[in-house]
C-alpha cells in the first residue's frame, strides 16, 4: 500500500502562508493608524508654530515638515504634504497624506487632517 505522507505538509504550508498574509495586512493597518497620528501631530505643531503674532507663516510648514521627518519612514513621508494659511486671527494647517499598501490586497489610504491655532501676542497678558 503506497504512503500518503506529503498531504498534511502541503495543507500546513498553505495555512501558514495565509496566516502570514493576514498578519501582514493587520500590521499594515496598525502602521496606517500610527501614520495618521503622526500626520495629525504635524498639523497641530505646524499651526502652533505660526500662532504667535510675530511669527512668519513659513514657520508653520517648516515645523510640520520637521515633525513628519521625525515620525515617519521615508516611504510613508513621501506621500504627505503640509500647507498653511493665515485667515484673520487664525492659522490653519492642512496635511494631506497617501500611504501605500504593502500588499496588493491592501489599498492605499488617502486622507487629510487640519488644525488651527489662534494668533496670539506673547507680550500681552
Amino acid at each position: 500500500e503506497p504512503e500518503q505522507g506529503g498531504f498534511a505538509t502541503a495543507q500546513y504550508v498553505v495555512a501558514v502562508a495565509f496566516s502570514l498574509i493576514f498578519l501582514v495586512m493587520l500590521v499594515n493597518i496598525v502602521v496606517f493608524q500610527y501614520g495618521r497620528g503622526v500626520v495629525q501631530a504635524a498639523a497641530d505643531e505646524a499651526a502652533r508654530a505660526a500662532a504667535p503674532v510675530d511669527a512668519d507663516i513659513a514657520a508653520c510648514s517648516v515645523r510640520g515638515d520637521e515633525v513628519l521627518d521625525a515620525g515617519l519612514a521615508r516611504s510613508m513621508r513621501a506621500g504627505v504634504h503640509v500647507t498653511c494659511v493665515s485667515s484673520g486671527d487664525w492659522v490653519i494647517a492642512k496635511a494631506t497624506a497617501s500611504f501605500p499598501g504593502w500588499l496588493p490586497l491592501v489599498p492605499s489610504w488617502d486622507f487629510s487632517v487640519s488644525s488651527r491655532a489662534l494668533r496670539t501676542d506673547p507680550t500681552r497678558p
